[in-house]
């Protein structure tokens, strides 16, 4: 996916910011929190919420508020689940859908909260 593309079909102006932000999380295969990535990107947390919430309202990005509180955020691409560990908050992006239906409903996420492995067996 090229990000001077996905902006201008947006109608948002290419910064550096945005720019950065788009690497940082094309790299990454499952959701992150600001935490997850802050030594990774060159700008204050105002900035990283400010642009983070425009590529939410823009449909760049999606996001979800875990167990913890934090804000999780991955590009929008194919739809899919997540399971969190209500013990340790560890987060998976599950590609196998669990059967939801619902007329006449659009479902935008669905998270499956329970214990992952390593806390089943602890």
């Amino acid at each position: 996916m090229n990000i001077e593309n996905l902006l201008h079909d947006k109608q948002l102006k290419l910064t550096i910011a945005r720019k950065e932000l788009f690497d940082i999380f094309s790299s990454y295969k499952k959701p992150v929190c600001y935490e997850d990535i802050k030594d990774e990107i060159s700008m204050d947390k105002a900035t990283f919420y400010r642009n983070m919430s425009t590529f939410e309202e823009k449909g760049i990005v999606n996001s979800f508020e875990s167990n913890d509180k934090k804000r999780y955020y991955e590009l929008h691409d194919t739809f899919h689940s997540h399971f969190v560990c209500t013990q340790c908050n560890r987060i998976e992006c599950l590609y196998m859908m669990p059967y939801a239906s619902l007329v006449d409903y659009e479902i935008d996420n669905i998270i499956i909260h329970g214990h992952c492995p390593q806390c089943k067996k602890s």
